[in-house]
């Protein structure tokens, strides 16, 4: 019997999670069945079932995959100097999502926010699933704090700015900006960045001195 090369298996593995990841972002997780996933990929049960045993396997590894692609870009941006300011950043994190995952629906609308958009609602009931976000969210905090600190040390923001906090600031801005492009789609990474630069160059007239 031939031996099936890694590549091949890698290819396989990728072929199911993009297909499934349509699926959930097309009719929610609830309303997928691994029938769909099956139809989908047009891959026999056992070819699937060798890589995933179910629908929560293939959410949680879609989840982990998504959180190592924003993680690495967020270390990137963090050894570089100086480093990118956040309207640099969060488009970047945008771009390289479309070309990591550049499905779209049956619309024509990218697939990726409405995917991450029924994840997040699905942590809520299914504590599986909410385990394998948190740290995923712990990292990309973790990784924001580390550029944030970036930012002081370039004498880019105030010294005692709350890292933490704007970390979580930060990441709710993307949150958020995804939710749009799901529920609207009418919006880009390029309005984000604008919206983004926008903000960040504006200065509170009660700290300027007389």
């Amino acid at each position: 019997m031939a031996r099936v090369s890694q590549e091949h298996l890698d290819a396989r593995r990728r072929q199911i999670l993009d297909g499934a990841a349509l699926c959930f972002a097309r009719n929610g997780f609830h309303a997928t069945s691994m029938q769909d996933v099956l139809k989908e990929v047009d891959l026999s049960a056992g070819a699937v079932y060798r890589y995933f045993a179910g629908k929560e396997e293939l959410i949680a590894a879609i989840v982990a995959e998504t959180i190592d692609i924003v993680g690495e870009i967020y270390d990137q941006a963090a050894r570089q100097s100086p480093p990118p300011l956040p309207h640099v950043v969060i488009p970047a994190i945008m771009a390289r999502m479309r070309e990591v995952r550049p499905g779209t629906l049956d619309g024509g609308e990218w697939m990726f926010p409405r995917l991450m958009l029924q994840v997040w609602t699905e942590t809520l009931r299914n504590p599986e699933l909410a385990a394998v976000l948190r740290p995923g969210f712990d990292r990309i905090r973790t990784a924001w704090v580390k550029l944030v600190q970036r930012y002081k040390d370039a004498g880019l923001i105030a010294a005692d700015a709350d890292a933490d906090a704007m970390a979580r600031a930060l990441i709710a801005m993307v949150q958020g900006f995804g939710t749009q492009m799901a529920m609207f789609g009418d919006v880009t990474e390029q309005t984000l960045g604008e919206g983004l630069r926008a903000v960040i160059s504006m200065r509170d007239p009660g700290s300027e001195s007389e």
